[in-house]
């Protein structure tokens, strides 16, 4: 038996440091937890290899798009609404994707919880509302990816495992390590900057020798915690994406590759992703963002450009990736924050914000061609929900079925968050709120 005074306890100082509230889990050094990990016992779907996650940030109209409701005297002639497969469609402003749909299954039976884009966009990346107690540090759907898939990397895989392309907005790692955060970067026919040294490799050789002498005593299994040894993580990584053909391979790209995907900034962002997937390199989890959805006023002036914009990029991602086999290892989703108000518009020629939307889903061996529930005819309310659960689908269900997809368990509840209070994988798993949208796989 140790004396009392030498068991772990805290000070007067841990005291009033906790007290003064600046993460006190930082400040004050707590036991660890016995259990790293709990999950319940589930069946996953395991068929996706890889995740494409395409944001609309904006939010993009629900019924001039991917549940087309047209309103007599206000929907343009030039939407072409058209039925394909039993789905009406735009197929004047997504032709090509009109091509895709049987690749595709619609979620049309979804809704948001919040209005306010920066909230909502949020909620979309971390599947859980970013004002709740753990929002301030809980990690983008990607990060928790980049963990859980940590264990397949092999050591010649130099690829981040989470990329975030034209997306400098996007939700951060969160608690977890800084390894497993998004790496953000904005496609560009030159790759990646800074991957070589304007003195060449041989002094930049030097200079890397150099800086392990003197910092490495600090950096490595640092005195000081993890933000030096974060550092040295960095380090790694980059250094192993420097001088390497595989890297600018996959990174950069020729104006004709970009033409064949719009020649547009998301355009580029698909090429590159189809490119980083093709290379396997260890990335696991991309995020594209497109963004300009937000559309208050003289909303058909706007929507066609953009809508074309999608159209090309995606609908040529869908196209590249099924034509290399990718596409069967890999789950595409495409989803905006919330979706706009349905019938007339509005005084300003435009929509604004409203809780119903869509979702679509494509690859890893989903049942394309049909919409998942189904919407009143003004597009306001879901009539039909189109599976087990009875219920409007939340992004919740979302995140649960990209784990799913990619095998992981939706369940799982990680004891190291900075309160040791249990950072759930997906909110409420014990009470079984939330689930996977089977029914895109099942006919």
């Amino acid at each position: 038996m140790q004396a009392f005074f030498a068991r772990p306890h805290y000070t007067r100082r841990h005291f009033f440091q906790i007290a003064g509230g600046i993460t006190a889990s930082f400040l004050a050094a707590r036991p660890g937890p016995a259990q790293v990990t709990t999950a319940a016992s589930v069946t996953t779907q395991n068929k996706a290899k890889n995740v494409i996650f395409v944001l609309l940030a904006g939010a993009p109209s629900h019924t001039d798009t991917f549940d087309l409701k047209e309103v007599p005297g206000v929907t343009p002639a030039e939407l072409q609404p058209t039925t394909i497969g039993g789905i009406r469609w735009p197929n004047g402003i997504l032709p090509r994707l009109g091509q895709q749909i049987p690749q595709m299954a619609i979620v049309r039976s979804m809704r948001a919880w919040a209005l306010v884009h920066s909230l909502a966009q949020t909620w979309t990346q971390i599947g859980r509302n970013p004002a709740a107690a753990l929002g301030n540090h809980a990690p983008n759907i990607g990060s928790i990816v980049a963990i859980e898939k940590e264990k397949e990397r092999r050591p010649s895989q130099v690829f981040p495992t989470f990329l975030a392309l034209n997306s400098n907005g996007a939700a951060g790692g969160g608690y977890l390590p800084s390894g497993y955060a998004p790496f953000k970067l904005n496609a560009s026919p030159r790759g990646i900057p800074n991957t070589t040294n304007p003195d060449g490799p041989a002094r930049f050789e030097d200079r890397w020798s150099l800086l392990h002498k003197l910092d490495d005593p600090l950096r490595i299994g640092s005195p000081l915690g993890r933000p030096p040894e974060d550092y040295q993580n960095f380090y790694q990584a980059a250094r192993g994406m420097m001088y390497n053909p595989v890297v600018d391979a996959a990174f950069r790209f020729a104006p004709e590759e970009s033409a064949r995907y719009g020649s547009t900034g998301f355009g580029n962002a698909c090429l590159v992703a189809k490119q980083v997937l093709a290379a396997g390199q260890g990335t696991r989890f991309i995020q594209i963002t497109l963004g300009g959805w937000d559309m208050h006023n003289d909303i058909y002036t706007r929507l066609f450009p953009l809508s074309r914009t999608l159209d090309d990029g995606l609908a040529t991602l869908l196209e590249d990736l099924q034509s290399t086999g990718l596409l069967s290892e890999t789950l595409v989703v495409a989803v905006g924050e919330f979706g706009r108000t349905v019938g007339k518009l509005s005084a300003a020629n435009g929509r604004d914000h409203y809780l119903q939307q869509s979702c679509v889903f494509a690859g890893a061996g989903i049942k394309g061609g049909r919409a998942i529930g189904a919407t009143d005819e003004t597009g306001g309310a879901s009539i039909e929900y189109g599976w087990a659960r009875e219920r409007d689908i939340r992004v919740e269900d979302v995140e649960a079925t990209i784990y799913s997809a990619l095998g992981i368990n939706w369940t799982t509840v990680r004891y190291d968050d900075p309160f040791g209070r249990g950072f759930e994988y997906v909110p409420f798993s014990s009470q079984d709120l939330y689930g996977p949208v089977n029914e895109i796989w099942n006919s």
